[in-house]
């Protein structure tokens, strides 16, 4: 945690978080122009609070987009927030929200990105195929993701209960294994009116012996989605990294656990 709190003791740290805050996934140039700030100075910034865990690069094309990353500040609120303090503080918050929300009734809400990064032990193929293969995409989901996983083909979020009920569908979009892996992601296909479905890129880097795995989840149509996969994608995905590292799953279920302890 030092390295969080000498990178939140800076206040221009704490400006470019703020502008990644209200418009997630930036280049360096569209950050440099917000903050009116020299390209170096960013980039030395930018350097920083990447060591720190608190924005996550991600490559599109010859591109660097830039995600807040909140995972650190999580676990410093985890760790000095109790259980106790923590139903009386979201009331609050709670109260200041639905406040801003009446006095900004004629602003256009943005939906941010989704970003998500996870390091597991094993390799690129490995991680290819816990995202891709119906059976072990059970074990750790609780859905089977059944499809051929070629650019063009559907693909299915299946039940494993017995039902054979789908509650998400998509497209594959992009497969270059043991790589990169883009899917659109649509969990009311029915929805009325239609809606543009999301979508959802996972990014395989593997390093030695170990592999970091992006997830972004992007063109999400409300803040009720956002704040439901924000709490879904790290359950997954603890899961998967679970079964990659030890051969099985995490005991518990983790997105069955109470609010008040996640």
């Amino acid at each position: 945690m030092d390295s969080v709190f000498k990178a939140l003791a800076d206040p221009t740290r704490r400006r470019m978080l703020d502008r990644l805050r209200e418009q997630d996934g930036q280049t360096l140039r569209e950050l440099c122009e917000r903050l009116d700030m020299a390209r170096q100075s960013a980039t030395q910034h930018l350097d920083v609070l990447g060591r720190a865990g608190l924005v996550t690069v991600v490559r599109r094309g010859r591109e660097r987009l830039h995600y807040l990353n909140p995972v650190p500040i999580q676990q410093i609120e985890e760790r000095w927030i109790s259980e106790f303090d923590r139903p009386r503080l979201q009331a609050l918050s709670a109260i200041r929200n639905q406040a801003e929300e009446y006095a900004m009734t004629d602003t256009t809400t943005t939906v941010p990105s989704y970003v998500y990064v996870t390091y597991i032990r094993a390799n690129a193929e490995q991680v290819w195929k816990a995202l891709t293969d119906a059976d072990l995409t059970a074990r750790y989901w609780g859905h089977a993701n059944v499809s051929d996983w070629q650019p063009g083909s559907r693909w299915e979020h299946r039940r494993v209960d017995g039902s054979g009920a789908v509650d998400v569908v998509g497209t594959v979009v992009e497969a270059e294994q043991p790589t990169r892996l883009v899917i659109t992601f649509e969990d009311s296909p029915d929805a009325e009116p239609a809606r543009e479905p999301s979508v959802v890129t996972f990014l395989v880097e593997p390093h030695e012996d170990i592999v970091r795995l992006t997830v972004t989840h992007e063109k999400l149509p409300n803040l009720e989605m956002f704040g439901g996969i924000s709490q879904g994608w790290p359950a997954v995905l603890a899961n998967l990294k679970s079964l990659l590292e030890t051969g099985d799953v995490l005991p518990q279920s983790p997105w069955d656990m109470r609010p008040a302890h996640t």
